[in-house]
């Protein structure tokens, strides 16, 4: 093979497509995304840093996106969204189309995402450390992204904001009690809060049955840390979740509750693993009331009037 044609990107290139020699070398270009206007947007500066485990054995992927118009002498909210799930890495050097991160660039929010030692890019050796403990190394990885960002002069540690859903909604669930010292808000959809609860074909294969590692089942439960919880949490479950059961945010309410904590709960009756599958309405108004809880807590305002229309 003389030349072979493939496509490339990183987080601050566009995509281009180009005709290679078997040197490396790039012979034609044979498109870009970046169209003639691109100069002429204002698009929000994203860079990729890595940052140093907390044992000093890895190098943690994250990807920044800065508001529009940043100053490094302001102090800014924090947006981490986030999967975390076993060799199932979000991160990559690659462009991504910025529009649907703009938004909240425009208003003054530090959007992150994040990747623990076993999402992939350390190979065996970074999933090695979740067996029979899925869930303890992901949620320190990620507090330690949070400390390190909080060093930052314009970052706001009042307001560190954490999102995901299936396993993301578990570190999101971690975050806000496990690791609530170091995250302030969180919003988890459809929350695995304890592999006992989760299909065990899945479960399984990390974690070994219940009965062989009780005390591997407890560390990794959400209800073994709400003791320590002091932020604000939202939980939000579909009644007909297959995949994820709703008995998993049930029982963290139940206990919650029983605990006397201040949270907010939102219940889709029908809805399955993605709320939207069953009622473009409530799929809607979920990421409405997403949007709202963001605004309300990350920039003490109300919802804008634009996204009623």
């Amino acid at each position: 093979v003389k030349y072979f044609i493939t496509t490339y990107s990183n987080v601050k290139t566009p995509t281009r497509m180009a005709l290679v020699d078997a040197k490396g070398k790039i012979v034609r270009e044979l498109g870009s995304v970046r169209g003639k206007t691109f100069d002429k947007y204002n698009l929000p500066p994203t860079e990729l840093v890595r940052v140093k485990s907390s044992d000093d054995l890895f190098d943690l992927p994250m990807v920044i996106t800065y508001p529009t118009h940043f100053d490094p002498d302001a102090k800014y909210p924090v947006l981490i969204s986030i999967y975390g799930g076993p060799n199932a890495g979000t991160v990559y050097d690659s462009w991504k189309d910025p529009r649907s991160m703009a938004w909240w660039a425009q208003e003054g929010v530090i959007q992150v995402t994040m990747d623990n030692r076993s999402s992939g890019h350390f190979g065996k050796k970074g999933m090695n450390y979740i067996y029979r403990q899925l869930g303890k190394y992901e949620i320190e990885d990620y507090m330690q992204c949070v400390r390190w960002l909080k060093q930052k002069p314009f970052v706001d540690g009042s307001k560190i904001a954490i999102t995901g859903a299936s396993f993301g909604g578990y570190m999101t669930c971690m975050a806000l009690t496990y690791g609530a010292d170091e995250f302030n808000f969180g919003v988890a959809n459809a929350s695995v809060t304890d592999w006992s609860l989760y299909d065990t074909h899945y479960t399984e294969r990390f974690m070994d049955t219940p009965a062989e590692n009780p005390e591997g089942y407890k560390n990794t439960s959400v209800m073994t840390y709400t003791g320590r919880y002091k932020g604000l949490l939202r939980i939000v479950h579909g009644t007909a979740d297959d995949n994820v059961h709703m008995q998993n945010s049930l029982q963290l309410i139940d206990k919650l509750e029983d605990e006397g904590k201040h949270f907010e709960f939102m219940l889709y009756p029908g809805e399955r693993h993605g709320i939207g599958g069953k009622s473009q309405a409530k799929g809607r108004l979920n990421r409405l009331e997403t949007y709202r809880f963001f605004y309300r807590n990350l920039l003490n305002r109300d919802l804008p009037a634009e996204f009623n229309r």
